[in-house]
């Protein structure tokens, strides 16, 4: 269904404009939308069916937005691979959606798992076929994507994303984005992420062009921009204080850029100053929400003014979200308690863990796992998180899955994971290992164990060997609260 309403509506509306660029080359959405119908043509030809899975290992590029495409036409559930996994990671993911294929890039891991089609994408290109095309998947509640998150226990999760979900969050993300028809959209973000994932099927309903970077750095964004003369992209605060201590960023003509949405985490209001003199006519939103639910408010350009610059903003119409207590009753203005939220936009649920799916709807609202407040304007403010998440530069780290690694050491008595603040990075991945008796571990021998099972993000960046045990509750739990209150107490909120 949703790309009836993206690319098949620029296919009708804006057919001659520019829709891709590809290989120095320019795209029309005609011809981008006669090639995806080619891709699914061949994907067919080679078994694909609705409800298939097919993952995609790719770094950011046009190739990744025409397979993505092609999912879509066909009704195939695309499973975009984060690319800074593991081996062990990858065939986690893969065993657990079980893809028919999967279509990647020889720079990246190729997976231990055998699967019944696979197709390296720089080595082997598919071969399309143009004489006819499938019919294009019309169900609004097919599954569109498995988005995998980081597991609380190790087991990664697929968010299951409905074709419904991303069209709620194409109009959720116009309302603060603020598309307009023949805007140039830069994929600067990974496209596995939610934050970046939806733009793919915005850009097109509104007629704006794609253009995409392999990978972020200051010095190929600001060389796109002026040569594309970008209008609206998506970054997080790491990778726009990156770009704004860059040397080289004066040299470029930014001046292109009308919108900057981040999220992950508020910026200093140090760092919106520096941005505003960078990009001089920029208007910055921040957007948060998570994989399970895309977009749930946002902080606009005119209200990003001292006072406001912690809250995470409003949700836009056509989302319901409230701050309950431990029974889930909503609670008064002010009052801490955790985020739920219902809407269109909400996921379906966790592919194969129906557990998992089960604890994290109550009463028909979904628990974000975060902790705040709503101030009387409506303003929504995050203070803690309930689940044991870190973010790290944009990216979800979930405590459990490092420590189950760590344990996994049988040099290693107890463990414990949590974030600690950082000026850079947001939070920064720390561990506090208690060894066994007798023996010996250095910080650098753990951090090269870790990097074998864990995506290179998710390693300890500190790590610390207390001669005691880890302080526990009456249960026996150990209190990370208690650990981590030495770094954050200066902070003015427990979470980056």
């Amino acid at each position: 269904m949703i790309y009836i309403h993206s690319l098949g509506r620029a296919s009708r509306y804006y057919a001659e404009r520019t829709a891709l660029t590809k290989d120095g080359a320019n795209l029309t959405f005609r011809e981008l939308n006669a090639r995806v119908g080619a891709i699914a043509a061949a994907l067919s030809g080679h078994g694909f069916e609705v409800g298939d899975r097919l993952a995609l290992l790719l770094p950011n590029g046009p190739e990744y937005i025409e397979f993505l495409y092609a999912c879509a036409w066909l009704g195939v559930i695309a499973v975009p691979l984060n690319t800074r996994l593991s081996q062990v990671e990858i065939g986690q993911v893969l065993a657990d959606a079980s893809p028919r294929g999967l279509v990647r890039h020889s720079s990246l891991p190729a997976p231990d798992v055998q699967l019944q089609w696979q197709r390296v994408l720089d080595q082997e290109p598919l071969e399309v076929r143009n004489d006819s095309h499938p019919k294009v998947c019309y169900d609004p509640e097919a599954i569109l994507a498995l988005i995998y998150t980081s597991g609380t226990t190790g087991r990664s999760k697929g968010v299951m994303v409905t074709h419904a979900n991303v069209l709620a969050n194409v109009h959720d993300f116009n309302y603060w984005m603020r598309y307009r028809e023949g805007g140039v959209y830069l994929h600067a973000a990974p496209i596995f992420h939610i934050a970046d994932f939806p733009s793919m099927f915005a850009a097109p309903a509104f007629g704006a062009c794609q253009v995409t970077i392999p990978k972020f750095n200051p010095q190929g964004f600001c060389e796109m921009v002026e040569r594309k003369r970008v209008s609206h992209t998506v970054l997080v605060p790491t990778m726009i204080n990156l770009l704004v201590q860059s040397p080289e960023a004066k040299q470029y003509d930014l001046s292109s850029i009308e919108v900057l949405a981040y999220g992950g985490s508020p910026m200093a209001q140090d760092l919106i100053r520096r941005t505003r003199e960078l990009l001089p006519n920029v208007q910055l939103v921040q957007v948060y929400g998570l994989s399970e639910t895309g977009f749930l408010t946002g902080l606009q350009d005119d209200e990003h003014v001292e006072g406001r610059l912690l809250s995470c903003g409003r949700p836009c119409p056509g989302i319901d979200l409230q701050i309950v207590d431990e029974s889930g009753k909503q609670v008064d203005t002010g009052t801490h308690g955790e985020l739920v939220a219902r809407g269109a936009n909400v996921m379906r649920g966790y592919w194969n863990n129906s557990e998992e799916t089960a604890r994290a709807f109550r009463d028909g609202m979904f628990r974000t796992g975060d902790i705040g407040y709503q101030d009387p304007d409506g303003y929504f403010y995050i203070l803690d998180r309930l689940k044991d998440m870190i973010v790290t530069g944009g990216e979800n780290v979930y405590s459990g899955e490092v420590e189950g690694v760590i344990y996994q050491h049988p040099a290693i008595s107890e463990a414990a994971v949590f974030g600690i603040p950082d000026a850079q990075w947001g939070e920064l991945v720390m561990a506090c290992v208690v060894l066994k008796p007798g023996e010996a571990l250095s910080a650098n021998d753990l951090i090269s164990y870790c990097r074998r099972f864990l995506a290179n993000y998710k390693v300890p960046r500190r790590i610390e060997f207390p001669e005691d045990e880890l302080p526990k509750s009456g249960s026996g739990k150990i209190l990370k609260r208690v650990l981590r209150e030495r770094f954050w107490s200066h902070q003015q909120r427990a979470v980056s």
